[in-house]
């Protein structure tokens, strides 16, 4: 049996990627570990088919916090008897690189992000130059790999000239939509609560929009978000709803009336994203209002599952919220469409992908 080690920087909780893949090739018949950064110190990890390891450290934010996690990481991988490690984004791509070689091991990358061209690295000039170093050094050395969409796929290709394939963060068909009880009677968005994701304009926008909005997720704008609720009023209206688990938040998306999938289109990665939540709310059978980006409009173009924005304003947003809301014939036939896409872009499909990533790692 193949022994395989998966490494990410964060709690592993909420990581519903993560365990989609190591619970596919455990069950494939792979030995996997996953080991992550035990952020909450109260926290328990959900019972899983495959091992979970959560590494400790003393710094909790900032580089000296990757710096340690990358040091005992490193430590960690040494002292491992594995077949193959894989790298989750390049904050964990130095060590994979550096314990793969000194133990003779196949190593592979999963770029879950265009790490480099993420908002919070490329508007901080030094922070970006030195991650940028990082992969123009690692990527190269990686010959196998695989990311998330044809455009971030075709960008690493046109860098550094590696083939990697595309897994994308697709859920699990069931065969069916979730079960309605009538229409939902707020507004959606689910995720990480972060800078670039169009929470500036979309708070606001609440303002002229006639339903609740729900905010599941917590992230490095939090503060911000509760500062700006504040500020228009809107506490009775916009409700931060704190993190869910991956089971809570199916049953939250599925009762909603509409997803909110924003992205600021500063910097490559947003502008090529291809996010969980986007196919989230298509499995939850909910139209959406997404960015006219690249992957997006191409989904869109094959199954019109959502209204895609120009730009972002508040202006915008309010607009488009508001067509979901008056305009019902839309809103119905979008909805019919999340079931036609969801047969077609599915977990199913992207799992035989990754088997045969692995399985050709070892031929």
């Amino acid at each position: 049996m193949k022994k395989l080690i998966f490494c990410v920087t964060n709690d592993l909780v909420f990581d519903q990627r993560m365990a989609r893949i190591c619970g596919s090739l455990e069950a494939s018949g792979y030995s996997v570990t996953l080991v992550g950064r035990k952020i909450n110190p109260s926290s328990t990890l959900p019972q899983k088919p495959y091992r979970q390891v959560l590494l400790t450290s003393f710094f909790k934010t900032g580089k000296l916090m990757y710096l340690e996690y990358n040091v005992r990481l490193f430590i960690f991988l040494l002292q491992q008897n594995t077949d193959a490690i894989t790298a989750i984004d390049l904050d964990t791509i130095v060590p994979v690189c550096l314990a793969s070689i000194l133990r003779k091991t196949c190593r592979a990358y999963d770029a879950h992000e265009l790490f480099t061209e993420m908002k919070e690295v490329i508007t901080r000039p030094s922070v970006h130059r030195a991650w940028l170093n990082i992969e123009q050094w690692a990527v190269p050395k990686f010959k196998a790999g695989y990311t998330v969409s044809q455009a971030i796929a075709k960008e690493l290709n046109d860098r550094y000239g590696v083939q990697y394939s595309v897994i994308m963060n697709t859920p699990l068909w069931n065969g069916k939509m979730p079960e309605k009880l009538g229409v939902g009677k707020y507004l959606l968005y689910q995720g990480a609560v972060n800078e670039g994701r169009g929470l500036e304009w979309l708070i606001p926008a609440m303002k002229n929009v006639d339903m609740l909005l729900w905010v599941c997720g917590e992230g490095n704008y939090s503060t911000k978000c509760r500062q700006l609720i504040a500020e228009h009023g809107l506490q009775d209206k916009v409700l931060m709803k704190g993190l869910k688990t991956p089971d809570e938040l199916r049953q939250i998306t599925a009762g909603a009336y509409a997803g909110i999938n924003l992205v600021e289109p500063i910097g490559l990665n947003q502008i090529y994203s291809l996010a969980n939540k986007f196919f989230d709310y298509i499995h939850a059978g909910i139209p959406q209002v997404t960015m006219d980006f690249p992957e997006y409009r191409r989904i869109n173009n094959e199954f019109e599952i959502a209204i895609l924005l120009p730009g972002l304003s508040v202006e915008i947003v309010t607009d488009a919220l508001n067509n979901l809301l008056l305009n019902e014939v839309l809103h119905n036939r979008l909805i019919n469409n999340c079931l036609a896409a969801a047969v077609e872009y599915n977990w199913q499909h992207e799992e035989k992908k990754l088997k045969a990533f692995y399985n050709n790692i070892f031929a």
